[in-house]
């Protein structure tokens, strides 16, 4: 339960309490139960855009005050992560420059553009799920982003002068995120009004996708930080929301 605790105390504004020390061994078992944060923070959001719809909001509307929901209710940091990898991915020069530019605290264009683009799509994507009354979709999508936090510190080193990267980095066993990934994989062929193999095939693209972001990541900054994670997760989420909208 410490990595629960944890996970929770990180990724979620809940008042739960972590371990008054936080090494590597408790930085990895709060990743590896991410998805639990990912699954409490999905249902809330199914729920308020339920509510919302209910309520007579048009489904747009529900839609963008559901996104704000999650933001507020992960302290915006993964959203703040997804601005400063993009900040960092738009900029010249070597990776030094790079991470020193993710490290700056302000927000670019590149940024601003990404921070835009994740936004609008998850709330056009969860306001055509309403639509569809495919709520169990808004949960699996916010859960499978956390997936892809398991599956991006299965191996990456951590970037240098990175705090949080340097605690969270490769701590991952491989057996861990398939298990995750088996799970989220279930869980979509059962997603009701749909076809059994639409849900999986969803979860799979987004979480492969995700992982080749990690991957070029990695590479253009020589190491796995925060930020990148946050990107992972946000666009995991809005990939999977995406792809459950079509057909």
């Amino acid at each position: 339960m410490t990595g629960v605790r944890l996970a929770l105390s990180w990724l979620t504004v809940l008042p739960a309490r972590g371990p008054g020390e936080i090494d590597r061994r408790a930085a990895g078992q709060a990743i590896a139960a991410a998805p639990v944060a990912g699954l409490l923070l999905g249902a809330a959001a199914a729920a308020v855009l339920w509510a919302l719809t209910a309520a007579g909001a048009t489904s747009i509307l529900a839609g963008l005050l559901t996104v704000g929901a999650l933001a507020a209710g992960t302290r915006g940091m993964h959203l703040d992560g997804l601005a400063d990898t993009a900040d960092g991915l738009g900029c010249y020069g070597p990776p030094e420059r790079a991470r020193r530019i993710m490290r700056d605290g302000g927000i670019g264009p590149f940024g601003t553009a990404a921070l835009l683009m994740a936004v609008l799509t998850q709330a056009f994507a969860f306001a055509a799920l309403a639509d569809a009354g495919l709520w169990a979709g808004v949960l699996l999508a916010v859960a499978t982003g956390r997936v892809a936090a398991v599956i991006a510190c299965v191996r990456a080193p951590a970037a240098p002068d990175t705090g949080f990267g340097a605690l969270v980095a490769a701590t991952q066993r491989p057996l861990t995120a398939a298990l995750w990934a088996l799970a989220a994989l279930a869980a979509a062929a059962l997603l009701p009004g749909t076809a059994p193999w639409h849900g999986p095939l969803a979860v799979a693209a987004a979480l492969t996708a995700a992982a080749l972001l990690t991957q070029h990541c990695v590479r253009r900054f020589e190491g796995l930080s925060g930020d990148v994670l946050g990107a992972a997760v946000e666009f995991a989420t809005a990939t999977t929301a995406v792809l459950l909208t079509l057909g």
